[in-house]
């Protein structure tokens, strides 16, 4: 068997590391010039930055590639304990990670924390139901805006108001389903005091991306696009500029629109269905601030009169970073998010009306000063996961094509990650159950 990824970010990184592992043959085309797709990170002035992912959690599966690539010495991790906050009513409220700070945050009154632990007593969640209503019946309307909305929504750029539960960025549903109760887990988590840590490495979070490519350049040929899927005899044919690739099954790991043009002749329904689903455009911006203040950063409640969506303190999560002349560092390191769903028209402003925004606006909350260092733009910062994405029903993909993507399966590092090594563990099973019968 002969396996071909369609483009080179982590999760097709990850693939080809784990395919290479089984002795399964692979090859991963990239359009761009370097690995790690929006996994990106440089220096500014010093300092380094994070233009996509600010930092990722240590799972397993995230571990096992660190060693596997010999990224050990550069890891550098955080302090699960570290707070969370929400901006509301004008103050950073804590956000109740564990049993203690539920006790004490401000961010829920009594009876708002007394609503929110009924919600083993509510009736389950439907498909039928928006995230937001979903939320607000189960955990009541306080939790839902002051908690439930800035963290779900806000992390994600989206509006849980136009988000279908049944397609919610985390398999909301199947949780319940599963345990019961959507709290059930999160108590469970909060008494073990089960956080997995924070990470992020010496030379940023592509690190990891640039490592993968290191160990597995021969399978990966960067600055080389596919132009299109086609099916042939014995498989499919990924047609680039300079020749094409016959392979036995594809990986796709694109955006759904690049994705949807990649099909359009092989699987026109499928590529229909693609082209229907929206992304949230996010505005970055970091900036340099002096802050003693101590936590993985601060979402916005929605009713807010702030453009800010949220602020991740890497400052605070990573340190100062390596020592040494000329080492970036992250001191003084914040990265603001702006657009999203609430905000698309934020990508009308010039980049210097989008950096006066938010340095002003992190003033207001931080009470400290803050220089802008840099400002970028993610055209598809995250799926929407509003009503768009029930074009997903109904949709197939030709037999022998995999979707391995953030809109068809968990977001986050982790979960891509997680998803190539099953992808993986599968294709290897079924190179086993192909391959001929030695006989004596």
């Amino acid at each position: 068997m002969r396996v071909g990824v369609v483009g080179a970010g982590v999760t097709g990184l990850a693939l080809v590391h784990h395919l290479r592992e089984r002795n399964v043959d692979v090859v991963a085309l990239e359009a761009s010039g370097e690995p790690g797709g929006v996994v990106r990170s440089a220096e500014v002035e010093g300092r380094l930055l994070e233009y996509g992912p600010q930092r990722a959690r240590l799972t397993s599966g995230i571990e096992a590639l660190v060693d596997d690539v010999g990224l050990r010495d550069e890891l550098l991790e955080a302090d699960p304990g570290l707070p969370m906050y929400v901006y509301a009513d004008g103050r950073l409220r804590v956000v109740p990670f564990s049993v203690g700070k539920f006790l004490t945050t401000d961010l829920l009154s009594w009876r708002g924390k007394l609503r929110l632990l009924a919600e083993p007593l509510t009736a389950p969640g439907s498909e039928d139901e928006m995230a937001a209503e979903l939320f607000t019946r189960k955990f009541g309307r306080e939790a839902y805006e002051n908690l439930v909305g800035p963290l779900f929504g806000g992390i994600y750029g989206s509006d849980p108001a136009e988000m279908p539960a049944g397609y919610a960025p985390s398999p909301i549903l199947k949780l319940e389903a599963r345990a019961g109760s959507l709290l059930k887990p999160a108590l469970k988590r909060a008494l073990k005091n089960e956080r997995t840590p924070p990470v992020s490495f010496d030379g940023g979070l592509q690190r990891l991306p640039e490592a993968l490519y290191e160990a597995n350049a021969a399978a990966v040929d960067l600055e080389r696009p596919v132009e299109a899927v086609e099916a042939a005899s014995d498989g499919y044919r990924l047609v680039t500029p300079d020749g094409m690739e016959i392979v036995d099954r594809v990986v796709v790991t694109t955006p759904a629109d690049v994705s949807a043009d990649l099909l359009a002749d092989l699987a026109p329904d499928a590529a229909d269905r693609l082209r229907e689903l929206r992304y949230n455009p996010l505005a970055l911006v970091h900036l340099a601030a002096d802050s003693d203040r101590e936590g993985f950063g601060y979402q916005v409640r929605h009713d807010e009169d702030l453009r800010t969506l949220g602020v991740s303190w890497n400052a605070s999560l990573f340190g100062p970073g390596p020592s040494g002349a000329g080492a970036a560092n992250r001191e003084g390191v914040y990265t603001c998010f702006l657009g999203g769903m609430h905000d698309p028209a934020i990508f009308d402003e010039d980049d210097e009306t989008i950096g006066a925004i938010a340095a002003e606006e992190f003033e207001q909350v931080m009470d400290a000063g803050a220089e802008v260092l840099d400002v970028s733009r993610l055209g598809r910062g995250f799926p929407a996961w509003d009503t768009s994405w029930r074009a997903l029903e109904g949709f197939e993909a030709p037999d022998g094509i995999y979707f391995a993507t953030n809109y068809t399966d968990r977001m986050g590092l982790p979960g891509r990650v997680r998803q190539a090594e099953r992808l993986a563990e599968q294709f290897a099973g079924e190179d086993l159950r192909d391959a001929p019968t030695q006989t004596a």
